[in-house]
């Protein structure tokens, strides 16, 4: 999803020190174009995310956090 929605890296890592923690990273050109990735979700992407979501721990939700490059 993140690549066809505009993303040229994307990576799913564990963090071995705690269990069942997941860590999803992915490049995009700019803070513009990820903004545009929101928009270019389908209703299949959609489906896919909740069903990624049975994996939480019954209530949590994911968290985000967004790293831009310091030139």
């Amino acid at each position: 999803i993140r690549q066809r929605t505009g993303a040229h890296r994307w990576g799913l890592y564990e963090d071995p020190a705690s269990d069942n923690s997941y860590v999803e990273t992915f490049l995009v050109d700019s803070w513009q174009e990820h903004l545009r990735q929101h928009q270019r979700t389908t209703a299949t992407d959609q489906q896919i995310q909740e069903s990624i979501r049975t994996y939480l721990a019954e209530g949590t939700e994911p968290a985000a956090s967004h790293l831009i490059w310091a030139y």
